[in-house]
C-alpha cells in the first residue's frame, strides 16, 4: 500500500466514524427503516465498487493525470504560475465539472436509471455518501478522466480533489444536527447536510436543486440552489416518487434496482396507454 493510499484511506475512515458518532449523539431526524439493512447494504457496495476500481482502474485518476502531465496535455499547462494556484485552479474547476456531471446524470435518462440507486435510500445518513451503483461508478471515471486530461490536472490536485469530495460526501449526507448559526455560516462556504437532504427530497422540484458536492456556489450561480425543503426537515420525505422502493433494499437489490425500474416503468406504460398510444414521455421521473 502506497502513501497515498493510506493517506486515502485513513481520511475516508476518520470522517466515516466522526460522522457516524455524530448521528448517534445529535441525530438530525429519526429514521425510518433498520439501519442494518441500510449499513450492510451501502457498505457493501462501497466494498465492491473498491475492488472494481482497483481491477479496472489500476491507479486510477492519479494515473490519468500523471500521463497527462508527462504528456503537458490541458488548458492549465498553457498557464504559467505557482503550483499552488494550478492546484487551487485545478481542484475548482473538477469541481465544477462533477456539478455538471451530477445534472447530466439528472437529466439523460439513461444514467438517471443508475443514478435513481443512490436516490432510492429511505433514509439518509453518513453510508448514504457511498451509495452509488458500479455502473454509475465506471461512468464517473470515464467523466473525471476526461476532466483530468482536458483541464491538464496534476496529480498531487487529484490526490487533493478526491480526498475532499470523499470527505464532504460522507458530511453532507449525513444525519447530523448542528446550531443553526454555525450552518448559517457553513453552507456559505460548503455544501453542509441541511443544504444537500433537500436533493434527496421526492419532491420533484426540490430533488432537482442542490447538485453541488463540496461547495454551494455552482447551484447559486446556475439557478439551482434551494436554501429549505418546503415542509421542512422533519416533515419531508426522503428517496423517489416514481417507482421508488417501499423497503430497505438488500446488496443485491441496489445492484437489480436499475433494471427492475426499468421493466416496471414499462409495464406501467402498458397500463397507461393500454391501447397503444403514443409513448411520449410528460418529463423525467426524478
Amino acid at each position: 500500500m502506497t502513501t497515498q493510499d493510506t493517506i486515502r484511506i485513513g481520511s475516508y475512515l476518520s470522517v466515516l466514524i466522526v460522522m457516524a458518532l455524530w448521528e448517534l449523539i445529535a441525530p438530525r431526524r429519526p429514521l425510518t427503516v433498520s439501519k442494518l439493512c441500510r449499513w450492510s447494504g451501502n457498505l457493501t457496495i462501497v466494498a465492491l465498487n473498491t475492488l472494481i476500481a482497483r481491477l479496472l482502474f489500476m491507479g486510477g485518476a492519479v494515473s490519468v493525470a500523471v500521463v497527462t502531465q508527462e504528456g503537458g496535455w490541458g488548458l492549465l499547462h498553457l498557464i504559467e504560475g505557482p503550483m499552488w494556484l494550478e492546484t487551487a485552479m485545478a481542484i475548482l474547476a473538477l469541481d465544477f465539472i462533477i456539478y455538471w456531471q451530477h445534472r447530466l446524470f439528472h437529466i439523460v435518462p439513461t444514467f438517471w436509471r443508475f443514478h435513481m440507486m443512490h436516490h432510492s435510500d429511505l433514509d439518509l445518513d453518513v453510508t448514504s455518501g457511498v451509495r452509488f451503483h458500479p455502473v454509475e461508478i465506471m461512468l464517473s471515471f470515464a467523466v473525471k478522466a476526461i476532466a483530468i486530461t482536458g483541464v491538464g490536472v496534476s496529480p498531487l490536485a487529484v490526490v487533493i480533489f478526491e480526498i475532499v469530495l470523499n470527505a464532504t460526501s460522507l458530511f453532507n449526507h449525513s444525519n447530523v444536527a448542528m446550531p443553526q448559526e454555525l450552518e448559517r455560516l457553513l453552507r456559505l462556504i460548503v455544501v453542509t447536510p441541511d443544504v444537500h437532504r433537500v436533493h434527496h427530497s421526492k419532491d420533484v422540484c426540490e430533488t432537482n436543486c442542490n447538485y453541488g458536492f463540496n461547495v454551494p456556489w455552482w447551484d447559486r450561480l446556475f439557478g439551482t440552489y434551494c436554501p429549505q425543503p418546503a415542509l421542512g426537515h422533519l416533515g419531508m420525505n426522503i428517496g423517489l416518487e416514481h417507482l421508488g422502493p417501499t423497503v430497505c433494499l438488500s446488496f443485491f437489490g441496489m445492484l437489480r434496482f436499475p433494471f427492475v425500474t426499468m421493466l416496471l416503468e414499462r409495464e406501467q406504460l402498458k397500463i397507461e396507454r393500454p391501447f397503444g398510444e403514443p409513448n411520449e414521455r410528460d418529463g423525467d421521473h426524478r
